[in-house]
């Protein structure tokens, strides 16, 4: 995105704000702009919040480029053009104004959460999708939690996870993983993660016991055995990290890349298919951020159990070279859009 542009496509005057914008599918850089939109409309439930920063996710890149394109046929994006114009989620920021029903919220109120089109100096939330922003974080930090942090808690809850077991983390040191990996160790976990050379010292500085470095090391060639493993990163398949769970352990596997046509539904065919012929057990989580989830990772930050990695932070002028990181890059952690 070209920076120099900024202020021929903001125009002066009436009731709008600066954001990203896209009106085709395509790459980050291609397809989106820095343009003045209408400010959005705040229904009875909504809360009108002043986003302070945002950050970048694979969620993001994948609405940006309309793929997998199963998904558009399923109606989660448009199918010839983009149902959600300004990309971006995870948000914090301050109340603006609150809808009528809102009963959580006043103005002034410092918040985070998550929803659609988060790469702009406002945006409208459902109450039930925003929590009190935790007071010992800045809101670019806070802006790194909620997607990641929350999928990283649904990911464990969902498989199970008890004090004492072995865990392996397979993308340690991305956004989600990061947090899986303090998240695990703070709920008793022995915790083992996989990640790049770079990466190795920060993972295990955050609580993992063993590191596995995927450059020098396959692991699903390793004699160790997992109880619970999360598949966060990688092109490794079901059956390939089947191999190293125990009997009865569980795999779970978040949203991945997978293909441009299906994206992640191939390797949940394929772990259907491993659940009839295995015992162990193999899921797919796709994270849902609410008030009450959000609460439960404030109180993990509030205590100094969890806190959040940032690998660098960009200006809103250059949303499209934070997507592309995430997309193309291995950044440690979260990478954030400052608005």
């Amino acid at each position: 995105m070209d920076s120099s542009r900024e202020a021929a496509l903001i125009p002066s005057g009436g009731h709008a704000m600066r954001a990203i914008v896209q009106h085709e599918y395509g790459a980050p850089p291609d397809v989106l702009r820095l343009a003045e939109v209408a400010m959005p409309a705040v229904g009875a439930e909504d809360v009108l919040v002043s986003v302070r920063a945002s950050s970048a996710n694979p969620w993001d890149w994948h609405f940006i480029r309309g793929e997998p394109l199963l998904f558009r046929a399923a109606g989660l994006g448009g199918v010839r053009t983009p149902k959600f114009p300004v990309p971006g989620g995870d948000l914090a920021g301050t109340v603006e104004r609150a809808g009528s029903g809102v009963t959580a919220f006043k103005p002034g109120d410092e918040v985070y959460g998550f929803g659609h089109g988060a790469f702009a100096e406002y945006i409208a939330v459902p109450q039930d999708s925003l929590a009190p922003k935790p007071e010992n974080l800045t809101f670019e930090q806070a802006a790194a939690v909620p997607l990641a942090a929350v999928t990283a808690l649904q990911c464990l809850r969902a498989g199970g996870i008890r004090p004492g077991q072995h865990v392996l983390i397979v993308g340690a040191s991305g956004g989600v993983g990061t947090f899986a990996v303090q998240i695990a160790r703070h709920l008793g976990a022995d915790v083992t993660g996989v990640c790049s050379t770079r990466h190795v010292d920060l993972v295990r500085r955050l609580g993992a016991g063993q590191v596995i470095d995927y450059t020098g090391q396959d692991f699903t060639t390793g004699a160790a055995r997992y109880d619970l493993a999360l598949q966060l990163g990688g092109t490794y398949s079901p059956a390939a990290v089947r191999k190293v769970l125990t009997p009865r352990g569980t795999l779970i596997q978040s949203f991945g890349d997978g293909s441009r046509w299906s994206g992640p539904v191939g390797n949940l065919i394929k772990a259907v298919a491993l659940n009839v012929l295995a015992r162990q057990t193999l899921k797919s989580v796709t994270a849902k951020v609410t008030a009450a989830s959000l609460a439960e990772v404030s109180g993990l930050i509030e205590t100094g159990q969890i806190t959040p990695v940032i690998d660098r932070t960009y200006p809103l002028t250059e949303a499209a070279a934070a997507v592309t990181l995430v997309e193309q890059g291995s950044p440690a952690g979260k990478v954030i859009v400052v608005i």
